[in-house]
Formats: structure tokens, C-alpha cells, sequence
């Protein structure tokens, strides 16, 4: 029998891999990148053999999809920061069979979603940043990428996709890391402020840190069902990345509101192109 052995919220921003380069970003980033290590050696010491990845760069229309090929290999630069990330060089191997069933289970639920296993169908950042650090490869570790930015969906069923998730990985032989791979308020710096503001350090409005700041607080007492009950406000007013559909996701897994564990910063919040970032593991119970 399959289970979830640990699940997180994590950041991904692009400057990570900046932060390990020459020039004025080294080191930047290094708490971040050191906290993906850290999730990723947490989930290794339990016995993690595949990741699924809550994509908010992965952009869907219509119905929920996932990435489910078997390899995944190629080179990537992103179309969005062309300047951040370029010739990003990848392989890893996926988990067919698990994408299958998380896509029969969700569309058993009445949210139909669509399982992929298409040689051209790329990986977005929000997947290839955390593992680019995490280096599933080492140990032979699967991947699994569900689209996450999702414009036309309600969050509900997307709590339900989560559900699904934890119902085929238990109905699996995996044992799986599950990541929500977005950021927390993401309102990034207009154009014309950016430079002015420092914008690649700092945050573009107090409201969005001052809600980050009390949502981590919730989390970390375990105040799960009071979060819930603000997250669609929280994601309209404070810009969610992908409209925090990856955040529903991750809580669906969990248990949605009777989810009684308490989140772990690992490391810092920080505040990066205006947005507000952090990595948070969440026990499975």
C-alpha cells in the first residue's frame, strides 16, 4: 500500500538559480535552496520514491491535467524570465501508472482531468526549479506534474483533485513527496516601481506580507479549518499564484479541514519581485 510520507508548500523562485551563479544574486537565495535539500532529505529518509509536483506554472483552460511520461529530458529556458532561467538542462523518470490513477479517481469525483503521456509535453519551472535543487535523479526518484494554474476552475474541486491524489497514491505501491510549488502573495512589482523598489528583495505591498505573515502563523499553530475559510479571499486579494489552486490541492490531500498537523518553516519568509515566499513542510497523519 502506497501513502504520502510528506508534503510542502514550497517556493521556486527563478532567482534561486541565479543565487548559485557568479554575479550580484550569489548566495542570494541560499536559504531557499538549502530548504528544498532539506525537504528532499526528509522525504528520502521515509522512503519516498516519487514526487508529485502541484505545478503553478503549468497555465490550463479546461478540465485539470497531468504530466504523467514516463521520462521526462530536455532543456529549458523560461519564456516568462528568459534573463533568470536558460539552457536549464533535465532528465528525470516519471510515474505513468500513478498519473493514470490520480486522472481515474479525480474524474470519478466528478472533476474531470486529463492524464498525458506525450514525448513534446514539456515540464514548466514550477516543477524543474525545486527538483533542478531536490535532484530526484540521485536516488532514481519518479516525478509526477499536476497542472496547477488553473483559470477556470473553483477551488473545491480542486480540494477534490487533492483527495484524489492521496486515494491513488494509497491505492499504489509509492510512497510520495507532495509538493505545492507556488509562492505565497504574488503581486510582483509593477514595472515602472521595480528598480526604484529594490523589487528582486522586497515585497510590492505591506497588506500581502502583514496576510503572508498571519497565514504562516495559522499554519504553524495548526489552524488549519480557519486558514480554509479565508483562502478564496486570501488568493483574490493577495494575487495568489495560480489562484493558490495548488494550496487547495495540497490541503485536499491532507484532509482539508479535519487536517490537524502544524506547518514547518524551513528557513525564512522572504519577500522576492514583490511576491512573499516560503518553504512550509506539513506532516501526513
Amino acid at each position: 500500500m502506497g501513502e504520502i510520507v510528506l508534503a510542502a508548500k514550497i517556493t521556486h523562485v527563478p532567482t534561486m538559480l541565479l543565487s548559485e551563479q557568479p554575479g550580484k544574486l550569489q548566495g542570494s537565495r541560499q536559504q531557499a535552496i538549502d530548504g528544498h535539500k532539506e525537504i528532499m532529505r526528509r522525504a528520502r529518509e521515509l522512503g519516498a520514491d516519487t514526487v508529485v509536483v502541484l505545478d503553478t506554472h503549468w497555465l490550463v483552460n479546461a478540465a485539470y491535467h497531468i504530466n504523467s511520461n514516463p521520462v521526462f529530458k530536455g532543456v529549458y529556458t523560461s519564456h516568462e524570465f528568459p534573463h533568470f532561467i536558460q539552457n536549464l538542462e533535465y532528465e528525470y523518470q516519471g510515474n505513468p501508472a500513478l498519473g493514470d490513477a490520480i486522472a481515474a479517481k479525480a474524474t470519478e469525483k466528478g472533476v474531470f482531468t486529463l492524464s498525458h503521456q506525450v514525448e513534446t509535453l514539456d515540464l514548466e519551472y514550477g516543477t524543474l526549479v525545486p527538483m533542478h535543487f531536490m535532484k530526484p535523479e540521485e536516488t532514481n526518484m519518479k516525478i509526477v506534474s499536476v497542472a496547477a494554474w488553473c483559470t477556470v476552475h473553483n477551488l473545491q474541486d480542486s480540494r477534490k483533485l487533492g483527495e484524489a491524489i492521496r486515494e491513488a497514491v494509497e491505492a499504489s505501491d509509492s510512497k510520495v513527496l507532495l509538493l505545492a510549488s507556488g509562492s505565497l502573495s504574488h503581486k510582483i512589482w509593477e514595472n515602472e516601481l521595480y528598480e526604484a523598489n529594490n523589487g528582486t528583495f522586497t515585497i510590492s505591498r505591506e497588506f500581502n506580507r502583514q496576510v503572508d505573515l498571519r497565514v504562516l502563523e495559522l499554519w504553524q499553530q495548526g489552524e488549519i479549518a480557519t486558514f480554509l475559510k479565508m483562502l478564496p479571499e486570501y488568493a483574490n486579494y493577495c494575487s495568489g499564484e495560480g489562484g493558490m489552486h495548488d494550496t487547495a490541492m495540497l490541503f485536499g490531500a491532507l484532509g482539508w479541514d479535519k487536517y490537524t498537523g502544524k506547518g514547518e518553516i524551513i528557513g525564512e519568509y522572504f519577500p522576492s519581485s514583490g511576491t512573499g515566499q516560503a518553504n512550509v513542510v506539513f506532516p501526513v497523519l
